[in-house]
């Protein structure tokens, strides 16, 4: 366990590569979803090495990359939701996305984004 609600394990890349970190911020932004909602969090894509990113179509210069970036499910919980808290509590900071079954967040240090 990395914290109290997360394995290392659930940020690997999906390509098998082994890179497999997430920073502390993006860490504690998880954790602090997890405790909002009461729900579990589970990450759908953590960080991806340069190779499985282009693979997949990701973004050229994403946060997936950094480790600093995670698309994610909470349990019963849609995504528009996630987005809404997330976008409410961390105003002017970070990367929040929705997608239709996933929220992305990320802990970019070059302004907010939304999408």
């Amino acid at each position: 366990m990395i914290s109290p609600h997360f394995q290392r394990a659930e940020f690997a890349c999906s390509c098998g590569c082994g890179f497999d970190t997430i920073d502390t911020e993006s860490l504690a932004v998880l954790e602090d979803v997890r405790e909002h909602f009461g729900a579990p969090v589970i990450v759908t894509s953590g960080c991806r090495c340069p190779a499985y990113n282009t693979r997949i179509g990701g973004a050229e210069h994403s946060q997936h990359i950094l480790g600093r970036a995670a698309d994610i499910q909470v349990k019963g919980i849609a995504p528009a939701r996630v987005q809404d808290y997330l976008t409410a509590r961390y105003p002017g900071r970070y990367g929040i996305g929705r997608y239709a079954t996933f929220t992305h967040v990320d802990t970019r240090t070059d302004g907010p984004a939304r999408w």
